[in-house]
C-alpha cells in the first residue's frame, strides 16, 4: 500500500512537458477554488455540477473547505494559479469511494485531468478504497473520454446519466497507459533542455578563463542556431554579444539559462529567471549537496523555486548539456565532440570528460550528452524517457553512482532497451555492511548484487570500465545483435587469433570448428598453408583480398553468428588495405563483425558500414559478450513465470498478518509457523518436529526413525552449524538425549528448543534464498548448500517474480549445476523440481513483502524430488511501496 501525500504535496509533468503541482486540499483554498468556478465555461459548470449558474458550485466550494467535509481531495496549480480540483467521498463500507474531477477550461486537452485522477487513485489507495463510482453526464464527453482512455476497467450504465464503477486493481492495461502518458510528457518536457529556442549564459565573464565566458565561446564555436543572450552587469559585449545587466532585461524569450554565478547567488538568479518564464536551468556552480549542510540548504531551495516555476533543472554542480545535432553546447568542455549516435549521461563530471574524450578517439560520436552533477532534478529517468524517441540516437550510456527510483528506473530501462541497448557503468561495487547475523542470502546480497540484478532484469548492459563501456557502445551503435553465441575468428597471426579463442570460452561464447564444405571452401580461397578449422589463420603471406574471401566464406556459414576479424601489422598488404577488406565483407552480411587491429582502437568506416576495431582481442571478444547478452535478453519471454499449483495465498497472508500483529516490529518465525507459511506455497519441508526437552527429542526420534538430526532452535540462532547447534546421524535414544543435553549446555539460554528431523536421503545440496531490499524489491537466490555455501560463493540472484525459464537459467548459471545433472556417474538430479521450488519461492516473496528474509538451506536435490532440510524466515513490516501509476517527479 502505497503512502498518503504530504501536505507539501508532488510536481508531475502534463502532456506538453509543462509542470503541476498537485497537493492536498487546505482550507486557505477557498478563494482560489470560488476563482477557478468562476472561471469556468456555462457549459463547463452544467456538466460538472448538473445546473445552470455558479451558485451551486459556489455552495459545493465552501463545502468542501468547511468543517466536516467526510472525503479527501486534491488540488492542481499550474504557475501558482488553481487549475484543477479532485475529490472523493468514501462509501459501501469504506472501500469504495464517489469522485469529481474540475478542470480549468484553459487546461482542457494537457492531461491535468487524468494526472489528477491517477493521483486521487493513489490517494485512494493509501486509505483503502479499492473501487471509485463516478455519475457522469451522457453528452459529457470529455470526462467519459478520460475515463475511457485512462487505462481503468471502467463499467457503465445507465442513458442520461452514466453510472460509471471502475476498481483501483493496478492492471497491466493501466500502468501500460500510465507509461505511455508518462513517457510523452518527460520527453517533451526534457525537449524544453536540449533542443531550446535559445540560451543565456548568466554569469559569462569577459575573462577567458571563466567558466561563463568558456560556455559562451562553446555555443558560438558549437554552430548553434538560436538566440544567445550573455548575462554580465558589468560589461556592454561580451564575444562580440550585446550583453545584458539581468535575465530581465532580456528583449526576447529564453527557452535556457546556463548559471555560471558563485553558489550565494544561484536562488536569486533563479527567482529572476522564473518571473522571466525561462523554461529550463543548467547550473554548473559547485556548492550546494555535495558540501553538506548550508549547500544541501541552497540546493533545495534552489529546487523548490525551479519546481513552482515549471523549470526544469539540470545539475547543479555540473559540466553543462550537448546536443550535437542542434549544434548545442552549452557546457565548459574543451571541444565540441564528434556528432554520433551515442548519447551520454554521467553523474560524475569527470568521468564523463573521460568518456567524451575517449569515444572522440575511438570514431565513437555523440547525440548528446548531459553532466548530471547532483540530480536535484532531471536524472537518467528523465532522459532515458527524452533518448529513446530521438532519432539520433541509437545507444544510451550512462555513467551512475546512485539511483534516485530504482525500481522507475528498471522499468523505463527494461522498455527502452527493447529499442535501444543501455550501456552503464555503475560505481560502488563494494559493500563495508556487517553482515555476520544475518541469513546467508541476506549475508550474501550486498547493494551491487542487488544492483546487477535489477541492471540484468531491465536489459541493461553493465560494463566493468571507461573503456569496457564504450568498446561495447562502439559495436551496439554500428553493428546488428548476434543471434547466438557462435564465433569465427579469422586473421593473418596464429597468436592473436588464439587468445581471441581463448576469451571466447573464457566468457562462455562458442569458437567451434567449422564444417567440412566451410573448411573446403576455405582451403580452395586460401591455399594449403592456412589453418581453417577455426580460429582461421591466413598466415602472414594473407593478403587483403585472401582476407575479405575468408570472411564472406564463414558469414555465409549458418553455424556462425558472429565474426572477428583479426589484423596484426605490419604483415598482409597493410593496415589500411586490410581494413577495407574487413569493411567489404561486413557489408549487408547480416552478421555483427568486430575487427581486432592489434594496437589500435577506431572506428573503420568506408562510408556504407562502420566496424568496430579494438586494439587486442579479449576487448573485441567482451564488446561481443554483452551484445549476445543483450540478443538474448531481448528473445526472452517478457510474462511472469506460471504460478505454481497448490499456493495458498489467503491463508498465508492471513498467517503474515496475525503474527505482524503479535509482533509488529517483525521477528525470525519459530520452526512451525515457518513451515506452515512455506507449506501454503507447496514447499514442504522433511518431516520435523519440535521439542523442548532431551526425553522429548527421543520420543520424537522414535516416532520418526532413526537415524535423525537434532538442531538447536532460538530467535538468536541464525546459524546454527557456527555455535555447535546441529547433531546430524544419530542412531540411537541415547545418542540423542546426550546430543541434546550437551548443545543446551553449551548454548545456554540461547538455545530455547530443538527440532527432531529425519535424516534426508543423498543428493545435491543447495540453497534457496530470498529478500526484500528496501530499494530494489524482493530478490531470489540459488546457489550451492550446505554449510560451505557462504565459503564457497556460488550463487546467482535475480529480481522476484521470475520470468518464465528462468528459475532454470538460474540453476545452469551455478558453477556446482554439473552436479546435478549426474557428474562422474551419479544418477543425474530432479532439475524440474528444483526449478519449481525456487519459482514458488519467488511468488512467495512477491506476494508477500513482509518476508524480509528467507533461508531454505540445504535443500537435497534427490533423483526423486527435493528435500528442504533447514529453513529461516523473518518478517518485518514493510515500507510504503511506490506506486507503479505514480508519475510525481523525484
Amino acid at each position: 500500500m502505497s503512502a498518503p501525500m504530504t501536505d507539501a504535496g508532488e510536481h508531475a509533468l502534463l502532456r506538453d512537458g509543462s509542470m503541476v503541482h498537485i497537493r492536498p486540499l487546505a482550507r486557505s483554498d477557498r478563494t482560489a477554488l470560488h476563482g477557478l468556478v468562476d472561471r469556468l465555461s456555462d457549459q463547463s459548470a452544467y456538466l460538472r455540477f448538473f445546473t445552470g449558474g455558479l451558485r451551486t458550485p459556489h455552495a459545493y466550494i465552501d463545502r468542501l473547505t468547511g468543517d466536516g467535509w467526510p472525503g479527501h481531495a486534491l488540488v492542481a496549480l499550474v504557475g501558482g494559479q488553481m487549475m484543477g480540483l479532485a475529490e472523493l467521498i468514501p462509501a459501501g463500507g469504506g472501500t469504495s469511494a464517489e469522485i469529481g474531477v474540475l478542470v480549468d477550461d484553459r487546461m482542457h486537452g494537457r492531461g491535468l485531468g487524468t494526472l489528477l485522477l491517477e493521483q486521487l487513485a493513489i490517494e485512494a489507495s493509501a486509505h483503502g478504497i479499492t473501487e471509485f463510482t463516478a455519475t457522469v453526464l451522457a453528452e459529457n464527453t470529455a470526462m467519459t473520454t478520460l475515463l475511457a482512455t485512462a487505462g481503468f476497467q471502467v463499467r457503465r450504465s445507465g442513458s442520461r446519466e452514466y453510472d460509471i464503477r471502475f476498481p483501483l486493481a493496478c492492471t497491466g492495461e493501466l500502468t501500460a497507459a500510465i507509461e505511455a502518458r508518462e513517457h510523452t510528457a518527460g520527453a517533451a518536457s526534457l525537449r524544453r533542455v536540449m533542443r531550446p529556442g535559445s540560451v543565456a549564459v548568466i554569469g559569462a565573464g569577459r575573462d577567458p578563463r571563466n567558466v561563463g565566458h568558456r560556455i559562451l565561446r562553446n555555443l558560438l564555436n558549437g554552430g548553434y542556431r538560436g538566440p544567445i543572450y550573455p548575462v554580465n552587469p558589468y560589461a556592454d559585449k561580451i564575444l562580440g554579444l550585446p550583453a545584458f545587466p539581468s535575465v530581465s532585461a532580456i528583449p526576447g524569450e529564453v527557452g535556457l539559462a546556463v548559471v555560471a554565478t558563485p553558489a550565494e547567488a544561484v536562488p536569486e538568479v533563479a527567482r529572476q529567471c522564473a518571473e522571466h518564464g525561462v523554461q529550463a536551468l543548467v547550473v554548473v556552480t559547485a556548492g550546494f549537496a555535495e558540501t553538506g549542510g548550508e549547500g544541501a540548504r541552497r540546493e533545495a531551495e534552489l529546487l523548490a523555486i525551479c519546481r513552482d516555476a515549471g523549470m526544469r533543472l539540470v545539475g547543479p554542480n555540473c559540466l553543462g548539456i550537448v546536443n550535437t545535432a542542434e549544434g548545442l553546447n552549452a557546457s565548459f568542455l574543451p571541444a565540441m565532440p564528434t556528432r554520433g549516435r551515442l548519447a551520454v549521461m554521467s553523474q560524475s563530471g569527470a568521468v564523463g570528460l573521460a568518456l567524451l574524450e575517449q569515444a572522440g578517439a575511438t570514431g565513437l560520436g555523440v547525440s548528446g550528452f548531459v553532466s548530471a552533477g547532483n540530480k536535484a532534478d532531471i536524472s537518467g529517468n528523465d532522459l532515458l524517457q527524452y533518448w529513446e524517441d530521438d532519432p539520433d540516437t541509437s545507444v544510451i550510456a550512462l555513467y551512475l553512482e546512485s539511483f534516485g527510483n530504482p525500481r522507475k528506473f528498471a522499468t523505463l530501462a527494461r522498455r527502452v532497451g527493447a529499442r535501444k541497448p543501455v550501456v552503464t557503468l555503475k560505481s560502488g561495487r563494494s559493500d563495508a555492511g556487517g553482515r555476520a547475523v544475518r541469513s546467508h542470502t541476506a549475508a550474501a546480497a550486498t547493494s551491487d548484487i542487488a544492483v546487477d540484478a535489477l541492471l540484468r532484469r531491465a536489459g541493461v548492459v553493465r560494463a566493468e570500465t571507461v573503456r569496457d563501456l564504450l568498446d561495447t557502445a562502439r559495436l551496439l551503435a554500428h553493428q546488428p545483435l548476434p543471434r547466438g553465441r557462435r564465433v569465427a575468428v579469422v586473421g593473418n597471426s596464429g597468436g592473436p587469433g588464439v587468445l581471441a579463442a581463448d576469451a571466447c570460452a573464457a566468457l562462455g561464447l562458442e569458437v567451434p570448428e567449422l564444417a567440412e564444405p566451410i573448411r573446403r571452401a576455405l582451403r580452395e580461397a586460401l591455399g594449403p598453408s592456412a589453418a581453417v578449422a577455426n580460429p582461421v589463420d591466413l598466415t602472414a603471406d594473407g593478403g587483403a583480398a585472401q582476407l575479405t574471401e575468408a570472411l564472406r566464406v564463414v558469414l555465409d556459414d549458418p553455424g556462425i553468428d558472429a565474426v572477428i576479424a583479426v589484423y596484426t601489422p605490419p604483415f598482409g598488404s597493410g593496415a589500411e588495405a586490410s581494413k577495407a577488406a574487413i569493411a567489404a565483407a561486413a557489408r549487408g552480411s547480416g552478421k555483427p563483425v568486430l575487427a581486432c587491429v592489434v594496437g589500435e582502437d577506431s572506428l573503420i568506416d568506408d562510408g556504407t558500414v562502420q566496424v568496430p576495431a579494438y586494439a587486442y582481442p579479449e576487448q573485441a571478444v567482451t564488446a561481443l559478450r554483452h551484445a549476445v547478452d543483450q540478443a538474448e535478453w531481448r528473445s526472452r519471454p517478457t510474462a511472469p513465470a506460471a504460478e505454481p499449483d497448490g499456493v495458498r495465498r489467503r491463508q498465508a497472508r492471513s498467517l503474515i498478518e496475525a503474527e505482524l500483529r503479535f509482533a509488529p516490529a517483525g521477528r525470525w518465525l519459530d520452526p512451525e509457523t515457518t513451515h506452515r507459511l512455506l507449506d501454503h506455497y507447496g514447499i514442504t519441508m522433511v518431516e520435523t518436529i519440535s521439542v523442548d526437552g532431551a526425553e522429548c527429542a527421543v520420543e520424537a526420534a522414535a516416532l520418526t526413525g532413526c537415524p535423525v538430526a537434532l538442531k538447536a532452535t532460538g530467535p538468536a540462532l541464525v546459524h546454527k552449524s557456527d555455535v555447535g547447534g546441529v547433531r546430524l546421524g544419530l542412531q540411537t535414544p541415547e545418542q540423542v538425549r546426550d546430543a541434546y543435553r550437551s548443545m543446551a549446555a553449551a548454548l545456554g539460554e540461547a538455545m530455547t528448543g530443538a527440532v527432531v528431523q529425519r535424516m534426508a536421503g543423498e543428493g545435491v545440496e543447495v540453497i534457496v534464498g530470498a529478500l526484500e531490499d528496501p530499494a530494489f524489491g524482493p530478490l531470489i537466490m540459488v546457489g550451492m548448500g550446505g554449510t560451505a555455501a557462504d565459503l564457497l560463493g556460488d550463487r546467482v540472484f535475480r529480481a522476484a517474480p521470475l520470468h518464465a525459464g528462468e528459475a532454470g537459467e538460474m540453476i545452469r548459471s551455478l558453477r556446482c549445476a554439473p552436479l546435478l545433472s549426474g557428474y562422474r556417474g551419479r544418477p543425474p538430479a530432479a532439475v524440474s523440481a528444483l526449478e519449481d521450488q525456487v519459482t514458488r519461492v519467488a511468488w512467495l516473496v512477491a506476494d508477500n513483502p513482509e518476508i524480509a528474509e528467507l533461508d531454505l538451506n540445504p535443500v537435497i536435490v534427490t533423483t526423486g524430488g527435493t528435500v528442504t532440510v533447514d529453513a529461516r524466515i523473518r518478517l518485518a513490516p514493510p515500507p510504503p511501496a511506490p506506486s507503479p501509476i505514480d508519475r510525481a517527479l523525484g
